[in-house]
């Protein structure tokens, strides 16, 4: 009998609960669906909130790009006035450029002293007074500004071949720990010339009241190169913004070092047409030896006659001309 009673209990519990369930099933299969819905749209909120903060890093990053182009917009524009107003191209800013102490004075005082020189000299061999003169007056104007701008252009070949190995130096002090003012001091005592001058001008004009980014900047004073100009770029952006300084002038060394690459491989590319330049342009002087070698008298009439005279100054414009073409097209700016 007990057990009885017990199976009609179990039978009545088991019962029960099938109705329950039965009844409570959509409705819990409903609720199963709202979770699911809820952590899908959570999940969506999420991503959302994902997407939109990347959307922000992003657009943060474009803002900041674009400060950063117009600040270097803004730096090109005065460091471009500025270097109008220091590299004149006078005669004065050449003699600085040179690294010489030569004063205007005893530059002027040279190319009249040349020039009289060059006149006595070709009066004695016996040419013609006005001959004279004009060689006198080129050699006095002409001649004296060559050197100078010979001189200039071996200092700034040198300046360029050590300014790189300067940037790696200052690359390694900065990350020893060193300030960049250090940094700048061990250049200008360490380093080799022509850099070393120039950073001691740097270091000197710091101490005369002027802040990093200027006194590199005033560089352009006696080295106007693009080089330098960009190191000055970099200093004044680091000075404004902030930001890896040992990083920056890392970058900076190994984009002159690929433009020196470069400069190279266009020089190896054009030496065939600046061969053909000089052969095309040596050419006339070559065949009028020739001839007068060999038939004086032929060639005699041009040097002799007034058309003659009038045939050499038209050959002469003529060649002038094609010589400044093919220097214009073998000559590329880096």
């Amino acid at each position: 009998m007990n057990i009885f009673v017990f199976a009609i209990v179990a039978l009545v519990a088991i019962s029960a609960a099938g109705l329950c369930y039965g009844l409570l099933f959509s409705r819990m299969e409903t609720e199963k669906k709202i979770d699911t819905r809820l952590s899908r749209v959570k999940s969506a909120e999420t991503d959302l909130a994902k997407m939109k903060a990347a959307r922000d890093r992003v657009q943060e990053l474009s803002k900041r790009r674009k400060s950063v182009q117009d600040s270097l917009k803004d730096l090109e524009k005065k460091q471009q006035e500025k270097n109008r107003k220091m590299g004149d191209g006078s005669i004065k800013s050449k003699l600085n450029q040179t690294g010489l102490s030569i004063t205007l004075a005893k530059f002027y005082i040279f190319s009249v002293l040349f020039g009289v020189f060059v006149f006595l000299v070709t009066l004695i061999a016996g040419l013609p007074l006005l001959a004279s003169i004009g060689a006198a007056f080129v050699s006095a104007l002409g001649l004296p500004r060559w050197v100078i701008g010979f001189l200039v252009g071996r200092r700034q070949k040198k300046f360029l071949e050590e300014f790189p190995n300067a940037l790696d130096v200052m690359v390694r002090s900065i990350k020893s720990g060193l300030p960049l003012n250090d940094a700048l001091r061990l250049i200008a005592s360490d380093g080799q010339e022509p850099v070393k001058s120039e950073f001691r001008r740097v270091i000197e004009a710091q101490q005369v009241g002027l802040s990093i980014p200027e006194a590199c900047a005033r560089m352009m004073l006696t080295m106007p190169l693009p080089e330098v100009n960009f190191f000055a770029i970099v200093i004044t952006i680091q000075s404004q913004a902030g930001g890896n300084l040992s990083e920056a002038i890392g970058n900076l060394s190994k984009v002159l070092r690929d433009r020196k690459k470069m400069k190279a491989k266009v020089q190896a590319l054009s030496m065939e047409a600046k061969a053909s330049a000089c052969i095309i342009g040596a050419l006339p002087f070559i065949v009028s030896l020739l001839v007068y070698l060999t038939s004086p008298g032929y060639i005699n009439i041009l040097f002799t006659d007034p058309r003659g005279h009038l045939i050499l100054l038209f050959s002469g414009i003529w060649m002038s001309i094609g010589i400044f073409v093919m220097r214009n097209m073998i000559n590329f700016d880096i």
